[in-house]
């Protein structure tokens, strides 16, 4: 391969037929990944390549990545290996995406079974060695930068959409700055001319540091609400992704609440004011409390998802019972929960304090138990009420309240269109997914 980090031209075997190419494209980890992946499949299609119907029939087979927790690293090895096993005759197995960049030299080592590791998103260049390529130390320009590449249209009437890459914190626990370089936020036209061209009724932002849209870019300034008054004039919904809990100003508050999403994703992390604070991270659960609060009190039907780290070095039994209280009183419609991971090169990989493994085992599986009750409430709560959904696929929709691929849905009839919103009513509650049944056939919108 040669150093352009290109995925599509890596050398491959000519096919007799003179067909095209073939390509199959697994993605791993987060809906940052996603985006990513939609960018790598856009880039392979301008080359000329086509997609495989499935990865035993690619002439490619490109794995993006997740290095995020020591068990996304292991899933993403195991998937190589797995796909690696079940190429074609003569087929590429090319890693990238966020193992890649962090790992690049060590993956090419320890998994001969890879024709080239790729990385993108931060400055880096590709050398070739016998019958394959790696990560070879920095340049100035990103080898392969998937941020400003086109995408191919929507398949789904909804679509992540990727504002920003990289991130300028310092917390604890994260290793993501160290491999995907400090923020760089893409222009306010250049995202809406990427929603315009996928022609969706949903657009879900995404970013590293969402809510810091734009504060690289000369004065300074976030621009993230202007970029989301400006995406609801063109598609129905526009739902918001890892807000860091700073950084929810009544301004931005406001502007999420003008789009007819009131839906809130806050990177609470925990709620321990000391632990937090170990953490090099920002606020407390009174603090947070608060702001949930003020936003359920200008809306009433707010939905709210957390993720909360179990187990970071100093944890203590109070620490856990703040937390469990938090949630007791929160009454979020959705939180996850992880176990801590310690990540080489972060501050928190070299604390003391460190919590046993089963003592964590135990803690999550208390928290977990009690967010379930009480999402299953939550749920139970809509029973009569009637909402308007967006319909994905034949048979599964979702209201305001759901993200796509994160949290529960609402089952309807599978004669209803997707991209069509429709009225229902809810006649059932099944733990975190709900039942809905269209009022009449008036309330179906295209």
């Amino acid at each position: 391969m040669s150093g352009t980090g290109s995925i599509a031209r890596m050398p491959l075997p000519p096919d007799a037929a003179g067909a095209p190419e073939r390509f199959w494209v697994e993605t791993l980890g987060c809906p940052k990944n996603q985006v990513d992946s939609d960018r790598i499949i856009g880039s392979l299609r301008a080359d000329g390549l086509v997609p495989a119907p499935s990865p035993d029939q690619a002439d490619v087979v490109v794995v993006n990545t997740c290095a995020f927790i020591e068990d996304a690293r292991q899933e993403s090895v195991d998937t190589v290996l797995a796909l690696s096993d079940a190429r074609a005759p003569g087929a590429r197995v090319v890693v990238t995406g966020c193992m890649a960049e962090r790992y690049g030299d060590e993956v090419a080592e320890a998994l001969p079974e890879v024709d080239a590791v790729v990385g993108f998103g931060v400055p880096v260049t590709l050398t070739t060695k016998p019958g394959r390529a790696a990560l070879a130390g920095r340049d100035d320009v990103p080898a392969f930068d998937l941020l400003h590449l086109p995408r191919p249209r929507a398949d789904l009437p909804w679509a992540y959409v990727k504002i920003a890459e990289g991130c300028d914190r310092a917390c604890g626990f994260c290793a993501i700055p160290s491999f995907r370089g400090p923020q760089r936020s893409r222009s306010v036209d250049d995202v809406l001319a990427e929603i315009d061209a996928l022609e969706v009724r949903e657009v879900v932002l995404v970013a590293q540091d969402l809510a810091s849209f734009g504060r690289d870019q000369g004065q300074g300034e976030r621009r993230l609400v202007e970029l989301v008054e400006a995406a609801r004039q063109r598609v129905d919904r526009v739902r918001l992704l890892y807000l860091y809990p700073s950084d929810l100003d009544d301004r931005l508050i406001e502007a999420i609440l003008a789009t007819g999403v009131p839906y809130f994703d806050l990177s609470l992390q925990h709620v321990s004011r000391p632990l937090l604070r170990r953490m090099r991270r920002w606020g407390s659960g009174e603090v947070f409390a608060r702001r949930i609060a003020d936003i359920r009190a200008l809306e009433p039907g707010a939905a709210f998802r957390s993720n909360f780290i179990v187990g970071y070095p100093g944890e203590t039994e109070e620490d856990h019972d703040v937390l469990l209280a938090f949630v007791e009183e929160a009454q979020l419609d959705w939180c996850g929960f992880f176990a801590y991971s310690a990540e080489p090169g972060t501050y928190a990989a070299d604390l003391d304090g460190r919590v046993p493994e089963g003592l964590v085992a135990e803690r999550l599986a208390e928290l977990s138990e009690l967010q379930d009750a009480i999402t299953a409430a939550r749920r139970d709560e809509l029973l009569g009420a009637r909402v308007d959904v967006l319909v994905d696929t034949p048979g599964v929709a979702r209201s305001y309240r759901e993200a796509p691929e994160i949290d529960g849905i609402v089952s309807v009839p599978t004669t209803l269109a997707p991209g069509t919103v429709v009225d229902v009513v809810i006649t059932q509650a099944m733990g975190p997914d709900l039942v809905g049944r269209p009022v009449d056939a008036v309330a179906v919108r295209s």
